[in-house]
């Protein structure tokens, strides 16, 4: 932990402005971290998430919300980036059996390469991120192997721990709880998951579309915590996202 005199330590968080994310945020604040919110722009089709960032963002008190644009559009290879259709309609337990089309190519790479770059800057030692290896969507880049070596090779690559002054530490609370479990933990912690936006396809008025992957593993995790889902859906999205 960084910390400036009389000060609490610095944590800088990825922060999409999802369920996941939000718990991680309030976690690292009941941990005693001043938060240092970290979200992209990168053309993804769900935009509107960053609206829900900034909603939660100002709710929490984070002490700096810094927003980025990365242009992964024009990458491609993502349902996300491109006009290729989101899957809809999955049953949940299929989901995270195979990696998805709307797997972003090297985003989680790419997103901590960002905070630690942010953290250097900053003096914060501690990077926390939401990523969850139970209930989730398949993605290579939210399994503790991939943060593991990731850790080490920042470790390797940055100025002040080579130096010697610091040591990157990556923070992974949510890794192996269910939707269920992490939903109860924010309620713990007094979340509005209100202000919080997980869906891959909303309306143009930011709706859920109640049926893509993120929506139904959401749903899920409301349900098994038999906490009231406080989701906008399309108004047939509440009964076609069953499954």
């Amino acid at each position: 932990m960084e910390r400036e005199a009389g000060g609490s330590p610095r944590a800088v968080v990825l922060f999409s402005g999802g369920v996941d994310s939000t718990t991680c945020l309030a976690i690292a604040r009941s941990e005693g971290f001043d938060l240092y919110a970290l979200s992209f722009f990168y053309h993804q089709r769900h935009g509107v998430e960053l609206k829900a960032s900034r909603r939660v963002a100002a709710q929490m008190g984070v002490k700096e919300h810094l927003v980025l644009e990365l242009p992964l559009n024009a990458i491609g290879g993502s349902a996300l980036t491109t006009g290729v259709e989101v899957p809809k309609g999955v049953p949940s337990e299929e989901i995270g059996r195979s990696i998805p089309v709307t797997y972003v190519p090297a985003r989680n790479i790419i997103f901590l390469s960002f905070a630690l770059a942010w953290g250097e800057v900053l003096g914060a030692q501690d990077i926390f991120m939401g990523v969850n290896a139970l209930d989730y969507s398949g993605y290579p880049d939210c399994r503790p192997e991939f943060v593991a070596a990731y850790e080490k090779m920042a470790n390797l690559g940055l100025r002040d721990t080579v130096e010697g002054k610091s040591r990157m530490k990556i923070h992974t609370p949510l890794m192996a709880l269910t939707k269920r479990q992490i939903i109860l933990r924010g309620c713990e912690l007094g979340l509005d998951y209100g202000l919080t936006h997980s869906c891959y396809d909303p309306d143009g008025e930011g709706r859920a579309c109640g049926r893509c992957d993120s929506c139904v593993l959401r749903r899920k995790g409301f349900e098994e915590a038999g906490v009231p889902d406080p989701t906008r859906y399309v108004p047939d999205g509440m009964t076609r996202g069953k499954s």
